[in-house]
């Protein structure tokens, strides 16, 4: 998979992320497998809302066990993971 590059602080290049908090169940598996990126309070939420493509929110995303969480190019709109 071709990952966008974040950069300049006018291009939205890089990665959106989302949590439906409806959806989430806070089994803490992307708090734990992307610190980075996520924080678990009663639900998950992410950090940042734009981050420089990482697999490890890739992982988070794909490995969800309630696919709360969604992983989108910025720009596009594009749905990177959980993958379909």
């Amino acid at each position: 998979m071709a990952a966008a590059s974040a950069s300049g602080s006018g291009d939205q290049a890089g990665w959106r992320l989302t949590v439906d908090s409806g959806r989430c169940v806070s089994s803490g598996f992307c708090a734990g497998s992307a610190p980075d990126h996520f924080k678990l309070d009663d639900v998950s939420r992410p950090l940042a809302d734009l981050v420089a493509p990482d697999e490890a929110v890739v992982e988070a995303a794909n490995y969800c066990p309630v696919e709360a969480i969604l992983v989108s190019d910025a720009r596009t709109g594009t749905r990177i993971a959980p993958q379909e």
